[in-house]
């Protein structure tokens, strides 16, 4: 049906048979080149993560309803990990469903989500989200509370410590989050297959899919 590739901070490659979704494709913010993003839907968590590639089939920067293919993507709206409640949030919390399976992709948000959040969210399958902390994004505490918040079947860990990364501030290892969320873990590669919704783990699942 789908898979999920992880290329590093908080970029993700999601690809159908129909449809290649690039999320948050700037690498150049942690030492990488930018991901390309011609003939895909390019998605931004926050506006520093764009590219707004002219190459692109769309490009989705904030909150909305979106349809493309064989993917629908909603877009909430969230205050930004450094921001304060007072200030214009600019980040965004997606859903991006694909044959009934429901994929929510969180970024570097304040360390909580609103009961209207999690309505606007809806039920969701998998949620990919940011563990490193130090004062940059979620920490290991905050991402496992989010994950029970959402209830998922399936927790994907990503903005953690890599040494060939270049990060903005030093990113925690991924086994902390693990610890923090006790789940069962399953270990795949660099891409995440999944053929049908019933191939999900049957209950939450620190999936650790690694950096390609």
């Amino acid at each position: 049906m789908f898979e999920i590739e992880y290329k590093g901070g908080n970029t993700l490659v999601v690809s159908s048979k129909k449809t290649t979704l690039v999320v948050d494709p700037r690498r150049s913010l942690v030492g990488q080149n930018d991901l390309a993003v011609g003939g895909a839907i390019e998605l931004a968590t926050e506006p520093r993560f764009a590219l707004n590639s002219q190459g692109a089939k769309l490009c989705i920067e904030g909150p909305g309803e979106y349809e493309i293919g064989d993917m629908a993507i909603r877009g909430v709206r969230a205050w930004r990990h450094l921001d304060a409640e007072s200030e214009e949030p600019i980040d965004t919390i997606y859903r991006i469903e694909i044959g009934g399976v429901r994929i929510a992709v969180i970024g570097n948000i304040m360390p909580k989500v609103s009961e209207e959040q999690l309505e606007a969210v809806g039920i969701v399958d998998i949620v990919v989200i940011p563990v490193g902390g130090n004062g940059y994004t979620l920490d290991a505490e905050s991402a496992a509370a989010i994950v029970r918040q959402i209830d998922p079947r399936a927790a994907i860990p990503v903005h953690y410590a890599d040494t060939s990364l270049q990060y903005e501030v030093t990113q925690d290892e991924v086994d902390r989050f693990i610890k923090e969320l006790a789940a069962p873990v399953e270990e795949v590669g660099t891409k995440y297959k999944l053929k049908s919704a019933a191939a999900l783990p049957a209950t939450l699942t620190t999936v650790i899919v690694g950096r390609s």
